[in-house]
């Protein structure tokens, strides 16, 4: 199984709910999560969390450095029920097409983030920080490479097929994501419907070759 890299890059820091109060962190990243989601990225502010979770800003700062750490935190709570939502739809045996994989995968995604709006924030958002940025990126290629070699197990892509094509198959579909969530709030469907025929067509040119029959002659 591949890293998930957002973890992997928190567990080199002191995690906040280490350090002090496991209940009152935990409210400060419910109320950034509330924040995110019924106001949008620019207005998760240190001082809006402190205010929304009822605790004084200079509180905030003993279980979080900056906002970086509570984005941070938030997008690893994410990233990790995600994660267990992908893994639980590729353990469906009946899956049996790229297509079929391909919607597998996608559809807990989408669901998740329409039933999670600040993710869509976290996400998405413009003007979020280099760091949530890099973050979601590291993501994201994690995710690709777990799909690569889940695809070549099941030989629904050829085994020499390059860990780049499915990287770049990922990449545009999940920009494409993005642009469904700038046309609606919960996710243009027919805008999502584009972006997994895109990747599913594109992930298709690397199909393992069938074997070629010989004809008899008469």
């Amino acid at each position: 199984m591949v890293e998930n890299p957002v973890t992997s890059q928190l567990a080199s820091r002191p995690a906040p709910v280490q350090r002090r109060g496991v209940l009152r962190a935990q409210a400060i990243l419910d109320a950034a999560e509330q924040i995110l989601a019924e106001e949008g990225y620019e207005a998760s502010t240190l001082g809006a969390i402190g205010k929304r979770a009822g605790i004084p800003t200079p509180s905030v700062y003993h279980y979080f450095a900056d906002r970086n750490e509570v984005d941070a935190a938030l997008l690893e709570r994410h990233s990790r029920d995600i994660d267990a939502l992908v893994a639980e739809a590729a353990d469906d045996p009946e899956l049996g097409t790229l297509r079929e994989v391909i919607d597998a995968l996608v559809d807990p995604q989408i669901a998740y983030c329409r039933e999670h709006p600040g993710v869509v924030e976290l996400w998405y958002a413009p003007g979020r920080s280099p760091m949530l940025v890099e973050l979601e990126e590291a993501w994201g290629r994690a995710q690709a490479e777990r799909l690569w070699r889940y695809l070549r197990e099941r030989e629904l892509i050829a085994e020499d097929t390059p860990l780049l094509a499915v990287e770049v198959a990922y990449e545009a579909a999940d920009r494409i994501f993005g642009v469904a969530f700038q046309r609606s709030e919960t996710g243009d469907q027919a805008t999502v419907d584009e972006a997994r025929r895109l990747m599913t067509a594109y992930l298709e040119t690397y199909a393992p070759e069938a074997p070629k029959t010989s004809r008899r002659r008469r």
